[in-house]
């Protein structure tokens, strides 16, 4: 009987294991530039938001165990568009356009900033927010203000610190915590190099999409 447990026990670690190296199976399935052009079937979705250059891009390739599926730019704040991934052909992966970045023009951050909103507000399948922050960055009024306006509307959002590789463990736990102080939500350190927070956020995406399916 035991022997038998032992056995079920390791053929569910290894089916584990499997699970996190495959990964989300996600497709690119446009780039859209007004409300109206979004998506309209009853999909959930979960978005990604932070300020430009904060490793959106190469953290959903890494996520996703494709190297070109979100286009990386040496221009930050060159993403102008809402972006769609079709995740295991169940829910989006949705990549807001990057904020904060002062060397893009008045107009176009102002117009960036319409576009997040309306979408935002108006989207009825958002399962969740996936806000990115540098671990080597100060949470910014920007960053507090967007968490307390979904916060308002009862939108569920955590945190992933980027670039996680770039300081040593002690400084990135600290960086952590001072990050859900601030605030207020669960907060994961990942990195695109050692593939840190991996697993963790692969979890946290699946509870956000199966939190809004079972309410």
């Amino acid at each position: 009987m035991r022997a038998a447990s032992a056995e079920r026990f390791s053929g569910l670690c290894i089916m584990a294991r499997e699970i996190v190296k495959k990964g989300f199976d996600c497709k690119f399935t446009g780039s859209f530039f007004h409300i109206d052009q979004l998506p309209k079937d009853r999909r959930l979705q979960v978005a990604f938001a932070g300020r430009s250059n904060v490793g959106k891009s190469s953290l959903l390739n890494r996520l996703v165990g494709q190297k070109k599926l979100a286009k990386i730019s040496s221009t930050p704040g060159k993403t102008r568009s809402i972006n769609f991934f079709l995740v295991d052909d169940k829910f989006y992966f949705v990549d807001l356009p990057g904020y904060g970045y002062a060397r893009v023009a008045r107009k176009v951050r102002e117009n960036w900033g319409k576009l997040l909103e309306k979408y935002l507000e108006e989207s009825r399948y958002l399962a969740g927010l996936v806000l990115l922050l540098d671990c080597r960055r100060e949470v910014t009024g920007e960053d507090m203000e967007l968490v307390e306006w979904l916060a308002g509307r009862g939108l569920p959002t955590l945190a992933v610190v980027t670039k996680a590789d770039k300081l040593s463990r002690d400084r990135v736990n600290r960086k952590v915590s001072a990050v859900e102080t601030q605030l207020g939500i669960p907060t994961i350190p990942f990195s695109v190099v050692t593939g840190q927070g991996k697993k963790e956020l692969y979890g946290a995406i699946r509870d956000l999409v199966a939190g809004k399916t079972n309410a």
